[in-house]
């Protein structure tokens, strides 16, 4: 997915960087994206895998966005991939998935977001070093509590657009 990207990034360097920051005691923000061209389930479930490798601190992950202009949302009319028409965020600021591909529908492409989040977050080691963080410093404490909330309200939010979203795939396919 990286090289359709034409990103230029290679996991080794990624690893390499990882590992130096970490050394040098420097903190990692990780951001992935689900959904570009070329993405499939086992790429979703890998992209996982490597993000718990990586290990950074703290998470982001997106859905491919097709704003109109760029090559990706050109890509997508071209191909008959553009699933919405009516905004890539609904009211509450929660990302659509847009995309649809032969063999990755949006709505698997939007339950590996959710399955990202989960399988990043809920590894014991990873909840341990959060809570960790949390012992050490008021501060932390204070801004993780409120991450924390923030993180399960994005997963109801994520799980009721899940659930309106498959009411409408059923109202289609009648």
């Amino acid at each position: 997915v990286l090289n359709n990207m034409k990103k230029g990034t290679r996991l080794d360097i990624i690893r390499r960087f990882s590992k130096d920051c970490r050394e040098l005691g420097i903190k990692i923000h990780g951001t992935f994206i689900l959904g570009m061209p070329g993405e499939t389930p086992e790429t979703i479930r890998e992209t996982i895998d490597f993000a718990c490798e990586m290990d950074p601190e703290t998470i982001q992950v997106s859905l491919a966005a097709p704003y109109p202009g760029t090559f990706l949302y050109k890509q997508a009319q071209e191909n008959g991939w553009l699933e919405l028409q009516d905004g890539l965020v609904d009211s509450h600021g929660v990302q659509h998935a847009a995309l649809n591909y032969p063999g990755l529908t949006s709505t698997m492409m939007f339950e590996g977001v959710d399955e990202f989040y989960r399988r990043f977050y809920f590894r014991p080691r990873k909840m341990f070093s959060l809570l960790g963080g949390m012992i050490g410093d008021r501060q932390v404490m204070k801004r993780r509590l409120r991450e924390g909330k923030e993180f399960f309200q994005f997963l109801r939010e994520r799980k009721r657009e899940e659930r309106e979203s498959r009411r409408a795939e059923k109202v289609a396919a009648v």
